[in-house]
């Protein structure tokens, strides 16, 4: 399985997921095998600005699986649906640590994300 993950900056397994999905300009996209964090790469995300679907796009191209993302709008979720990529949203924290719990079936997510982003465009 392969899983991207939008990062805060370049350091991988060892970066934060970003807050912000669609203006993350990296990602991690992380191999998996028989629940086991085989490797990683970073990968930076190839445009300034981006429309409907080209980061879904992207991940799909990069042979991404899994999205484990912070916040998403819902067009994007529906994009990424639609290319056969599971989304969760929620996800927070050092990308190694949440990768490792969505593995295990232990991955706690914030269910207030929406509400925590929209707040934070209000400031």
């Amino acid at each position: 399985m392969r899983i991207a993950v939008p990062l805060k900056d370049e350091r991988g397994l060892e970066s934060e997921v970003c807050e912000h999905f669609g203006r993350a300009k990296y990602f991690a996209f992380v191999e998996v095998d028989d629940g086991t964090i085989k490797g990683a790469e970073v990968v930076e995300v190839p445009f300034e600005e981006h429309g409907p679907g080209d980061i879904p796009n992207f991940v799909k191209d990069h042979g991404g699986e899994v999205v484990l993302a912070y916040g998403m709008g819902r067009k994007a979720m529906a994009y990424f649906e639609s290319l056969g990529i599971t989304v969760v949203t929620g996800a927070y924290g050092r990308v190694k640590d949440v990768v490792e719990a969505f593995i295990h079936q232990v991955l706690e997510v914030d269910s207030h994300w929406r509400e925590r982003i929209e707040a934070t465009k209000h400031q």
